[in-house]
């Protein structure tokens, strides 16, 4: 059995699209995944199953979710070993103590064509910047409210879907 995290986009954010985290961890439970379990309400899904690969459990969560729910859920899926290696492969060293609210990592639904890579730079300054590593974009903001580097506007640059976490999340994913 493998360990895996689904990273749901858009459900609970600020009121949009609320889906309970009981209800979310039975429906994961319905499609036959164990040790289910939800972190936070921002739809962190955790759950053990067989080594089927990310698109394969992407395309049985999403319409799952999407009868159950009444909504499109666009998911996103990371071994826990990914989680690790990308928590490692941050490029900026100077995640400092007390700092961590100012640092994200957007994960990607694919990495993104040499030719669109650089379109993120374009914003950078000394209050936000990003960095892509494969397929997460590493992500410095004064205040993620007011940021460039929103996942629609990563979205549209880079032409794959993409959901945030915040740096303390991430980490936190791999003590669960």
């Amino acid at each position: 059995m493998v360990r895996y995290v689904a990273f749901l986009h858009g459900i609970n954010a600020v009121g949009k699209n609320p889906v309970e985290m009981g209800d979310l961890k039975k429906h994961f439970e319905a499609l036959g995944f164990k040790k289910v379990s939800t972190y936070l309400q921002t739809g962190n899904v955790l759950f053990e199953t067989d080594d089927t690969g990310h698109d394969t459990l992407r395309q049985l969560i999403e319409p799952h979710l999407e009868k159950q729910v009444g909504f499109r859920v666009p998911t996103l899926i990371r071994r826990f070993s990914e989680i690790k290696s990308a928590i490692e492969n941050n490029p900026f060293d100077n995640v400092r103590a007390g700092e961590a609210s100012k640092w994200y990592i957007t994960f990607l639904s694919d990495t993104p064509a040499n030719e669109v890579k650089g379109s993120l730079g374009v914003f950078s300054n000394d209050s936000e910047y990003a960095r892509i590593v494969k397929n997460e974009v590493y992500i410095y903001a004064s205040n993620y409210t007011k940021t460039h580097f929103s996942n629609s506007y990563i979205e549209r640059k880079l032409g794959v879907s993409a959901t945030t976490r915040n740096w303390d999340t991430v980490n936190k994913l791999l003590e669960q």
